[in-house]
């Protein structure tokens, strides 16, 4: 069992949450799933480009233990207004029945695991605590992932193909709760591994690992959570921004290019007849595609960066991301971009950009080791003067690169 001093804080609060509540969770396991920073290409999931990211140490907990029943009774310490969430095996309300309530996760678990051919047979007590920033680290991709793995497991499951787990978690967000999310924050999430870099390839739904070249004590990855609530993705910009990719690909099709998605526009004779044809009746939608092609041609030239220990080539691209996110995608928001605005005076600062779906939530950085302490003092000094409302909110996480699921037993 190799718990951190944060991992035993968090038991030991678990362990009271559940006493409070009267659940039954001694004896029981506690899983631990990561929170995500993607390097590239950030909105290409379902666009179908390749993805890189890594796990980061802001976590959800669950503690659990099966009870003998068919039923499951949860409790968050996030939510405690929502009180126990307590339902049967294979009885759980309809999909996009359920709104603004975290309840819709387990619900949808088990609603997708049925879905998908697997048998639910015996239910558990659970507390659930998490530290993941919302909007921008994917704190329902780990919540997700956490629930398919910890219901199945108390059923004594085993799903073989670790990619059915992710799909079976892009399940409950895109059809049950009704969030169009991709697959990039699940994929990075679950495959994630220490002091590593995950890279999937969609076109043969691969997985590989890339070590980072040099010296990981050099720099740290940063969350910079502008304390802002962005809404859920089926409110927000993301969902117009995937239906306008969606739109250019089908209006291309019918122009008679060649194309499944916009992953695919890798060469420049492409690009320029699309962008040609385009730009005139639909320049809103060709922008989009300027963002992903371009993405698309820095994603290699990081991923070596990354592979060679120059994090300062890595920096440059996650700011030349983000300025394309900003202008050509229009993805991000004035909190977002006021944040980042603010650390990118820092020197020692190697780039920021906004992160996840956009709008509000969180954005990130990289940074040399040295240049933290002013990153922090940047952000108490500039930030909250430009957002007063959220002075007291904001947060800045600096993280570490983890694995993405760990399970500790006689923890509790």
């Amino acid at each position: 069992m190799d718990l951190s001093q944060q991992d035993k804080q968090v038991v030991e609060n678990l362990n009271e949450m559940a006493k409070e509540q009267g659940l039954d969770i001694s004896g029981g396991k506690v899983r631990r799933s990561s929170s995500r920073f993607c390097l590239g290409v950030e909105h290409g999931d379902y666009n179908g480009t390749e993805l890189f990211g890594v796990g980061t140490d802001r976590f959800i907990w669950m503690a659990y233990k099966p009870n003998g029943t068919n039923k499951f009774r949860l409790y968050s310490g996030n939510f405690p207004e929502d009180g126990i969430v307590e339902f049967e095996i294979g009885s759980v309300p309809g999909p996009y029945s359920v709104r603004d309530s975290w309840s819709r996760f387990p619900y949808g678990a088990d609603y997708m695991l049925r879905q998908k051919g697997y048998q639910l047979k015996e239910g558990f007590d659970a507390v659930i605590y998490g530290n993941i920033p919302g909007g921008g680290m994917s704190r329902s991709a780990s919540l997700a992932l956490n629930l398919i793995l910890s219901m199945c497991d108390a059923s004594g499951i085993k799903i073989e193909n670790q990619l059915d787990v992710i799909d079976i978690a892009v399940g409950i967000e895109n059809e049950y709760i009704g969030s169009p999310c991709g697959e990039l924050d699940q994929i990075m999430i679950l495959f994630a591994k220490e002091g590593m870099g995950t890279h999937y390839n969609p076109a043969d739904r691969s997985i590989s690992y890339v070590p980072m070249g040099g010296d990981t004590d050099e720099f740290r990855i940063v969350g910079l959570d502008t304390g802002t609530v962005r809404p859920g993705l089926e409110k927000s910009t993301y969902k117009i921004r995937r239906a306008e990719c969606e739109e250019l690909v089908e209006k291309a099709q019918e122009a008679g290019f060649e194309i499944s998605c916009l992953a695919d526009v890798k060469e420049e004779s492409l690009f320029n007849r699309i962008y040609n044809h385009f730009i005139v009746t639909d320049p809103e939608l060709v922008q989009r595609l300027v963002y992903i092609y371009n993405a698309q041609k820095r994603f290699y030239q990081m991923l070596n960066a990354w592979r060679d220990g120059d994090i300062e080539t890595v920096g440059k691209i996650f700011r030349e991301d983000g300025i394309g996110l900003r202008d050509d995608y229009v993805i991000s928001g004035p909190e977002l971009e006021t944040m980042c605005d603010t650390v990118r005076t820092v020197d020692g600062v190697l780039g920021e950009r906004m992160l996840g779906g956009g709008d509000k939530g969180a954005a990130g950085a990289l940074a040399r080791a040295e240049a933290v302490d002013d990153l922090r003092k940047a952000v108490d000094n500039g930030y909250p003067r430009s957002h007063p409302d959220f002075a007291d909110k904001y947060a800045v996480h600096v993280c570490k690169v983890v694995d993405g699921i760990k399970v500790f037993e006689g923890a509790l």
